[in-house]
């Protein structure tokens, strides 16, 4: 057994060495191991506080984890009427139903990075790699998503820019938000908006704030990635090039 005493903090925890090897989330991975679904060497393991060097003798529902394979980062244009999740209690479809067709042949199992509401569509990234999903996903590592929405109602250029402050809407504060008015369409108006958080559902409740009613969301770009002409449920692999200045951003953004 490769396990290590927490007290030497030496070697990773478990939950984050069976995300990196693409697996399931590390929060996913975390509730597996308290449905005592994950064993290393054929015993159970009690927490996922655990430390190990490698993955070997660790297994998932009694399969062995392989060892991690390179960091692959996939483009999907998410439709509006997809559940951004493997299933759905209630029978809706998912991204996995569309992605079935839509990823290359030889991609990995793979997780979305965030999520993307059921009527909002638009960029969604998708990796193998647990780790980077964390990387990304983590609020603190401010990584920059970029919206159009179009909303019903009335605001005004002042308003918008008043949200660069972040704002406190029914106990829940959302940070810095880059907001412009980009015209008018009738008793609609389009607005793009960024944000670094990406708190549940942060676009609509801060324009629900302002009085707005959206009834379009777009997600156009996540960190140095954007969504361009790619046709909606489409997907295009980002290139490893990519990952690395991705990856390398997002940490200086840390320092």
């Amino acid at each position: 057994m490769n396990t290590t005493n927490n007290d030497d903090r030496s070697g990773d925890r478990i939950a984050k060495l069976v995300a990196r090897a693409g697996v399931a989330s590390r929060r996913e991975v975390e509730r597996m191991i308290a449905d005592r679904r994950i064993a290393i060497d054929g015993k159970v393991v009690e927490t996922p506080a655990t430390l190990l060097e490698t993955l070997r003798g660790v297994t998932v529902d009694g399969k062995p984890v392989a060892k991690p394979e390179p960091t692959r980062l996939f483009a999907f244009h998410k439709p509006t009427g997809l559940i951004t999740a493997e299933r759905d209690p209630r029978g809706r479809p998912t991204i996995y139903d569309a992605l079935r067709n839509a990823l290359p042949k030889d991609a990995p199992r793979v997780m979305p990075i965030g999520r993307l509401d059921f009527n909002t569509e638009g960029l969604l990234l998708l990796t193998n790699d647990g780790g980077f999903k964390r990387l990304l996903e983590l609020p603190a590592n401010a990584v920059e998503r970029t919206y159009r929405a179009r909303a019903h109602g009335e605001v005004s250029q002042a308003q918008l820019e008043s949200l660069i402050e972040g704002v406190t809407i029914d106990g829940v504060h959302y940070g810095r938000i880059d907001a412009n008015l980009e015209r008018r369409t009738g008793a609609n108006q389009w607005i793009e908006l960024t944000i670094t958080e990406g708190k549940n559902r942060e676009v609509r409740r801060v324009l629900e704030h302002l009085g707005l009613k959206v009834n379009r969301l777009m997600r156009t770009s996540f960190g140095p990635v954007s969504l361009g002409d790619l046709p909606r449920g489409q997907v295009i692999e980002v290139r490893k090039h990519d990952i690395g200045k991705f990856r390398s951003a997002v940490k200086q953004g840390r320092d």
